[in-house]
């Protein structure tokens, strides 16, 4: 089940009105935890016993950790999580990657094997509720949250379906508390919610996939002999389609959560404003990139070990940040070269830190599209289909010359969406869209909805899944 499907809308209104109900809160947070599990076995059912499993692993190990004051008891019960749910992404999100690898090893090595068929279906979304659940279970260890006093708050925890399958990244900490107490959307907060899924609705229908997705497609999927304009038009376009995409199914989540009384946090804050590498990441996926620093680059030492430490977490951050968004050693180049490009940032603030020019219009601007620019060069990774294509479009943006596009009227709109795209998201770096959307007159703001309602009736969708519902 999709936000943009008309089976999401039916579902949608029937759990918006058990929730407007006149019942207990009990009973409300268990239509939620069953609403929930109906949208996640909308595709494929059996893989609901995985969230069960995770859920009932972590809730009694966090449980027997609190309340153990015997250190090797509780890292027991903490490896007992680690290994079920890293066990369970492993195996299923990577088993193929590893074996695939490991015949390659073999074959180098002289020794031919050909390993049975292996038939292994990745869970949807799988990384993500991972990811949530462990960090329930870490907090707890480090005794810096007390474990949940209700299965259901936590059932809901881990499975409430409008974040489930792609984020946002809860906390534990930020959403339990939520569940204390019946929350019931005023009328404010559920206009502002409807607006936003319709928002990102727009952002996936009409721009991700009507305008973009297209030309993307046809560069990446062709990539043989493709020319330096085509090259970059496509790349271009996909940098766009990514952050539509993501972005709008994140505002969708927070907007559907939004209707039924729940916070969810932001997890993008105009990315491509970014004026740096760090700056990029504290604005890009902040759920997946505050998780990292948290629970992985702190604990190997951060930045508390000297300049050559520092540079090596950073990296290995990165590439286990590429690697969590897929089984292929072009996600570990992309989450490389962000890791490369980290380091350099710390290396050029070493050397440049007071530079008088950073700090004006122009050299922020020049640092903006720089960083857009090399960000960029890293969707290549992201968006080919395998090493070969990645090769050929990057050659292309660097060493041929330009040529005829294959398809000049792209430029016109790919161009178009991607100038507003830029200067829109420079002009709001600093601020937020529901401080924007309260400057605005009550015209204004109706004429932009129906603009967005009208163009979402007018597009013709074919119900593409969101691209993160593959990680």
């Amino acid at each position: 089940m999709i936000f943009n499907s008309l089976t999401f809308l039916v579902f949608f209104g029937i759990v918006l009105c058990l929730h407007m109900a006149p019942l207990s809160w009990r009973a409300k947070k268990l239509n939620l935890l069953v609403a929930s599990y109906i949208f996640y076995a909308a595709w494929n059912p059996p893989f609901v016993a995985l969230i069960w499993l995770s859920t009932l692993v972590d809730w009694f190990a966090a449980k027997w950790m609190n309340a153990s004051d015997n250190p090797n008891r509780r890292r027991a019960l903490m490896l007992v999580s680690l290994v079920t749910n890293l066990g369970l992404l492993g195996y299923f999100k990577y088993g193929g990657f590893l074996l695939e690898n490991f015949v390659e090893l073999l074959r180098m090595s002289g020794v031919s094997y050909r390993p049975p068929t292996s038939n292994i279906v990745l869970p949807v979304g799988i990384s993500f509720y991972t990811f949530q659940t462990l960090s329930y279970t870490i907090d707890v260890y480090r005794r810096n949250l007390q474990p949940c006093k209700s299965f259901l708050d936590f059932a809901l925890f881990v499975t409430f379906f409008p974040q489930l399958v792609a984020g946002p990244i809860v906390r534990a900490s930020d959403f339990l508390p939520q569940c204390a107490e019946p929350r019931q959307a005023n009328p404010r907060q559920l206009g502002w919610g409807f607006c936003l899924l319709a928002v990102g609705l727009f952002e996936k229908v009409v721009l991700a996939d009507g305008i973009l997705a297209p030309v993307a497609d046809q560069v990446y999927d062709n990539a043989t002999g493709v020319g330096f304009v085509d090259a970059w038009l496509g790349t271009i376009a996909f940098s766009g389609q990514i952050f539509c995409d993501f972005a709008g199914y994140s505002t969708c989540a927070i907007g559907a959560a939004m209707c039924l009384g729940f916070v969810l946090p932001d997890n993008f804050r105009f990315p491509y404003a970014a004026m740096g590498f760090s700056d990029f990441w504290r604005r890009w996926h902040i759920s997946l990139s505050t998780w990292l620093r948290d629970y992985l680059y702190i604990p190997l030492g951060g930045n508390r070990h000297g300049r050559v430490r520092t540079n090596v977490n950073l990296m290995a951050t990165m590439l286990i940040g590429g690697l969590w968004h897929g089984a292929s050693w072009r996600f570990v180049v992309w989450g490389g070269l962000h890791g490369l490009y980290l380091v350099a940032e710390r290396v050029a603030r070493h050397f440049w830190s007071d530079a008088q020019w950073a700090q004006r219009r122009y050299g922020r601007v020049f640092l903006a599209a720089m960083t857009y620019l090399l960000v960029c060069v890293t969707w290549v990774f992201f968006r080919a289909p395998d090493f070969g294509a990645a090769w050929e479009v990057v050659t292309a943006m660097f060493t041929r010359p330009p040529g005829f596009p294959t398809q000049p009227f792209a430029i016109g709109s790919v161009g178009l969406v991607t100038a507003c795209l830029l200067i829109g998201q420079w002009m709001l770096r600093d601020s937020s869209i529901e401080a924007t959307a309260d400057k605005l007159p009550s015209w204004a703001r109706s004429l932009v909805l129906i603009a967005i309602l009208v163009s979402l009736a007018l597009v013709q969708e074919d119900d593409r899944a969101f691209i993160y519902f593959q990680f």
